[in-house]
C-alpha cells in the first residue's frame, strides 16, 4: 500500500453561470479560494483548486440565439474570457471545468442513471407554477392564490411538464442527524441554523430534468429530456476529479482520502450545496467528506450592485488604478465570513492609505533604510535580548502566528488578517519606543541598536510569510527586499528567530504610494457608466394603460420579510391610507434608507398573500437585467398624489 506523505487540500468556488462580465461580488468568492489554497500549499499541503463554468439551460440558450451564435461558441468565449481574468488577478486555480465538456457530461449521464436505477430519481409530471428569475419550482401552497414567487415576489408561469424528480423526501431524516453530528458541517454557524430550519418544515421532491429546451445533458434512457441544473452543475466536483472515468485517481486522494475538502458559495445558492448536493451524494453513496464555508455580498452603499443604479464595479476598474493587490486586500479583510461587506471608493481609499501605505508600507521602508543606515544592509541575531520591549514583541509575534493559523484554517481571512495588522502595528509602536535614531548615537548601545534591527526584520520576515496567500506579488516584493533565503519562507520557519544572519537592498521602491483623497473623490465623481435600456414591450392601447392607477406613496415603515432574503415588507401612505406593500427589493435595498421616500405605487392592484403576509399594491421599480434595480421615487418636496 502505498504511504501518503503529504496532507491534501481540495478547494472549490461554485462554478459560475456563462452570463456575462464578472463583477468584484462575484470575483470574492475566487479571490478567496485563492487565499485558501495558497495557505494550504504553504502549509505543504497537496493542493488541487477547481473552479470553472456553469453552461447549460435557457437561459443560455437564448442569449447565443440572440447574438447569433450556438450554445458551445458562446460558452466557450465566456469560458475563456473568465479564464483571462481569473488570470489577471493571479488566482492559482489547478482545473476550470466546464459543463458542456465530454468528462463532465459523460459522467452525469451515467450518474443520472444510476440514480434512476435506484429508485432515488423517477418520472413524473410536474405541473405548477415555475419562476423564470428564480429558475424554481414553487407548490401552489408556497405561491398562493395570485401564483407571487416566495422568493422575489414576481409572478410565476403555469407550466405542465414530463419531469423527473430526486427523492430529497427520503433522505431528509439523515441530513438532519449528519447535520446534528457534524456542527462544523456548515459555517457560519447562522447558515446553519438557516439549513436545518429549511429542512424541518419539510422537502418537496426536486425536478431534475425539463423538456422545453435542448441546451443541456440528454438523458441517455430518455433523451428528450435533458438534465436540470441541479444535478448537473452540482456534480463537477467531482467530476472534474475523475469520478466515473476510467482514472479514479484524483477522486480517491482529494475526495474519498482527502484531509481538507471546501467548497466556497455565496449565501444565495447556500439551498443548493447544503441541501441537494449532500442529498445526491448520499444517494450515490458517496461520503460528505466536505466542509460548507458561506460568505455574504460585497454590497455597494445602494445597496446589490445594479447596471440601472450605475454603481457595478469590475476588478478591472480597481486593478487598473490601484493594483491588483490593494484589490485582494480589501475584499478579504472587509468579508467576514457569512455576512456582508460594502464596496465604496471613499472606504477603499481609505483602506489603502490606513493599512496598506501608512502601516505596512512605512515599516517595510523605514525598516529597510534604517538597516542600510546603521548597519550597512546587515542584521545579526542577538546573543542576548536586552530590552523588555523587544520579548514582548517577539511573543506578540509568536501569539499571531498561533491566532493567524487558526483563523485561515477556518476561512475566517477578516479575523486572521485582523491579527497580523495587529502585530503590523506593535512594529511600528516598537521603532518609536526604542528609538532607533537616538541608540545609533551612542557607540556602547550598539549591541542594542542591532537587536532593535533584528526584531524588525523578523517582524517583516513573519508578517510577509503570513500575508502571502492574499497579497502574494507584496509578500514577495517584501521578502526579496528583505532578501530571504528560501530556507527562511516555508511554513516551518513561521517562528520569530529563525535568522542568524540577514542583508536587505540597499533601495527599494514604495510599495504602496499614499492617495490623495480629493484627487481619487474627484476621479470617481467623474466616471459614470452607460445604463443598458432594454427593448419596449408590445404597444397597449391608452385604454388598457388608463386602467392602471398610479398614485404617489410615502413609505412608513419598512422591514425585511422573516425567513426570506429578497422580500421587504412595507407600510406605505397613499392619500389617507396606509397599506401594507410587500416587494421583492431586500437584495437592492437597506430598509431603513427608504423610510420618509416617496415611491410610486400601483395602487388598484388585486391585493394578495405572500408567505402569508397581504399585499396591498405595487412598489414600481425600474431594472435593465435580472440583477439591477431601482425604485421610482418623487424627489421634489410638492405634495404629489396621481400620476397622469
Amino acid at each position: 500500500m502505498e504511504t501518503k506523505n503529504k496532507k491534501t487540500c481540495y478547494v472549490t468556488t461554485p462554478i459560475y453561470y456563462s452570463s456575462g462580465n464578472v463583477h468584484i461580488g462575484n470575483s470574492y468568492t475566487t479571490i478567496a479560494c485563492d487565499v485558501f489554497a495558497r495557505y494550504h500549499r504553504l502549509k505543504e499541503y497537496d493542493t488541487y483548486y477547481l473552479t470553472g463554468m456553469d453552461e447549460h439551460g435557457l437561459k443560455i440558450e437564448e442569449a447565443a440565439k440572440k447574438v447569433g451564435k450556438n450554445p458551445q461558441d458562446f460558452v466557450n468565449e465566456i469560458a475563456e474570457n473568465t479564464k483571462a481574468l481569473w488570470k489577471k488577478l493571479n488566482i492559482s486555480n489547478d482545473d476550470f471545468i466546464q459543463t458542456s465538456e465530454l468528462r463532465h457530461t459523460e459522467v452525469v449521464q451515467q450518474i443520472f442513471e444510476r440514480l434512476l436505477q435506484s429508485g432515488d430519481i423517477y418520472l413524473g409530471y410536474y405541473e405548477g407554477d415555475y419562476c423564470v428569475s428564480c429558475e424554481a419550482f414553487f407548490t401552489k401552497t408556497q405561491v398562493g392564490e395570485e401564483c407571487i414567487c416566495p422568493d422575489c415576489g414576481k409572478p410565476t408561469r403555469k407550466i405542465k411538464e414530463e419531469s423527473y424528480f430526486l427523492n430529497l423526501k427520503k433522505y431528509s431524516d439523515r441530513l438532519l442527524k449528519y447535520i446534528a453530528d457534524h456542527p462544523n458541517f456548515i459555517q457560519p454557524e447562522s447558515r446553519r441554523n438557516e439549513v436545518v430550519s429549511f429542512i424541518e418544515q419539510g422537502l418537496e421532491d426536486l425536478c431534475v430534468s425539463r423538456t422545453s429546451f435542448k441546451w443541456g445533458i440528454p438523458v441517455l434512457s430518455n433523451p428528450k429530456h435533458v438534465v436540470y441544473v441541479w444535478i448537473d452543475a452540482l456534480c463537477n466536483y467531482i467530476t472534474a476529479l475523475g469520478y466515473g472515468s476510467k482514472d479514479e485517481t484524483l477522486f480517491d486522494k482529494y475526495w474519498l482520502n482527502g484531509d481538507v475538502v471546501a467548497h466556497v458559495v455565496g449565501k444565495d445558492i447556500l439551498r443548493f450545496h447544503a441541501i441537494f448536493w449532500p442529498i445526491i451524494l448520499m444517494a450515490l453513496d458517496i461520503p460528505l467528506n466536505f466542509k460548507l464555508y458561506v460568505h455574504g455580498w460585497v454590497l455597494m452603499k445602494e445597496g446589490k450592485m445594479s447596471k440601472s443604479v450605475g454603481n457595478i464595479v469590475y476588478p478591472q476598474d480597481v486593478t487598473s488604478r490601484y493594483g491588483l493587490d490593494s484589490l485582494r486586500y480589501y475584499l478579504v479583510r472587509e468579508m467576514p465570513l457569512g455576512n456582508d461587506c460594502l464596496f465604496s471608493y471613499d472606504r477603499f481609499v481609505e483602506r489603502y492609505n490606513t493599512d496598506l501605505a501608512n502601516d505596512l508600507g512605512n515599516l517595510v521602508s523605514r525598516t529597510i533604510a534604517m538597516i542600510n543606515k546603521y548597519f550597512a544592509g546587515r542584521v545579526q541575531k542577538p546573543t542576548q535580548i536586552r530590552n523588555s520591549i523587544s520579548i514582548e514583541l517577539s511573543k506578540i509575534a509568536a501569539e499571531t502566528i498561533e491566532k493567524f493559523n487558526d483563523s485561515f484554517t477556518n476561512f475566517r481571512f477578516q479575523s486572521g488578517l485582523i491579527e497580523v495588522w495587529n502585530l503590523v502595528s506593535r512594529a511600528n509602536k516598537y521603532i518609536d519606543e526604542t528609538s532607533p535614531w537616538i541608540l545609533a548615537k551612542d557607540e556602547a548601545k550598539k549591541e542594542e541598536l542591532n537587536e532593535v534591527m533584528y526584531h524588525l526584520y523578523e517582524s517583516l520576515r513573519l508578517v510577509a510569510i503570513m500575508i502571502s496567500s492574499v497579497v502574494p506579488e507584496t509578500a514577495e516584493t517584501i521578502l526579496s527586499n528583505l532578501q530571504v533565503s528560501d530556507d527562511n519562507r516555508g511554513y516551518q520557519k513561521l517562528t520569530f528567530g529563525v535568522t542568524d544572519t540577514g542583508k536587505v537592498k540597499e533601495r527599494i521602491d514604495v510599495l504602496f504610494k499614499r492617495l490623495d483623497v480629493i484627487e481619487e473623490q474627484k476621479y470617481h465623481q467623474n466616471e459614470a457608466e452607460k445604463a443598458i435600456i432594454e427593448p419596449t414591450k408590445e404597444e397597449v392601447s391608452l385604454s388598457d394603460f388608463e386602467k392602471i392607477d398610479i398614485r404617489v406613496g410615502e413609505v412608513l415603515e419598512a422591514k425585511k420579510m422573516e425567513g426570506s432574503d429578497k422580500l421587504l415588507i412595507f407600510q406605505i401612505k397613499v392619500e389617507d391610507k396606509v397599506r401594507q406593500i410587500i416587494s421583492g427589493i431586500a437584495q437592492f435595498y437597506n430598509p431603513q434608507e427608504l423610510i420618509g421616500k416617496k415611491l410610486l405605487v400601483v395602487a388598484n392592484l388585486k391585493p394578495v398573500k405572500i408567505r402569508g403576509q397581504l399585499s396591498e399594491g405595487m412598489i414600481l421599480t425600474a431594472s435593465s437585467s435580472d440583477d439591477s434595480l431601482e425604485v421610482l421615487q418623487v424627489t421634489k418636496e410638492n405634495s404629489f398624489a396621481k400620476i397622469s
